[in-house]
C-alpha cells in the first residue's frame, strides 16, 4: 500500500501540481472526491497560477487543513482560529527545512511566467531537484501536526 509521500510524488510525476499532489494524497482520509480535489487545488501550483508565491506544495498542505479543522457553517469561530494556528506552524516548520515558502525562492529566482523561465525548469529538472522534496516535507508536516 503507497504511502502518502508516495501517491504526493506519483501524482507529481504524473504532471499534476504540488497542490494538486498534497491535496490528493489526503482525500481518502476526509472522504473527498479526488477529482473534485484536483480541479479544487489546480490554480494553486507554481506559486498561484505560475507567480511563484507561496509553494503549491504548502497550499495544498493548508487546503487539508481546512479540511481538517476549518470552519464550516454555523461552527464556532475557534475551528478558524485553530486553522490559522496549523497554518502558522506548517509554514513555519516548512520554511525551517527549506529556507522559504515561496516557490520562486525554493526554485532560485526561475521565472515561471516566461516560456525562457519554464525551459530552464525543465532544463534544470526543478521538478526532481526542488518541487519533489518540497511536497515529501508537507505531507510529512501535516503528518506530524493533524
Amino acid at each position: 500500500m503507497e504511502t502518502k509521500s508516495e501517491i504526493a510524488v506519483r501524482k507529481l510525476l504524473e504532471g499534476y501540481n504540488c497542490a494538486q499532489s498534497i491535496l490528493y494524497s489526503f482525500c481518502d482520509d476526509f472522504g473527498f472526491d479526488r477529482n473534485m480535489a484536483l480541479k479544487f487545488s489546480c490554480g494553486f501550483g507554481a506559486g498561484m497560477g505560475r507567480k511563484g508565491e507561496v509553494c503549491g506544495a504548502v497550499t495544498g498542505g493548508i487546503l487539508v487543513l481546512g479540511l481538517k479543522y476549518g470552519r464550516g457553517e454555523n461552527e464556532d469561530v475557534a475551528a478558524k482560529e485553530m486553522t490559522y494556528s496549523k497554518t502558522f506552524e506548517l509554514m513555519e516548520c516548512f520554511t525551517e527545512r527549506h529556507g522559504t515558502f515561496l516557490c520562486r525562492g525554493l526554485l532560485h529566482g526561475c521565472n515561471l511566467t516566461t516560456e525562457e523561465g519554464q525551459q530552464y525548469f525543465k532544463d534544470n529538472d526543478l521538478l526532481n531537484k526542488a518541487c519533489k522534496a518540497c511536497v515529501k516535507s508537507v505531507v510529512e508536516i501535516l503528518d506530524e501536526i493533524l
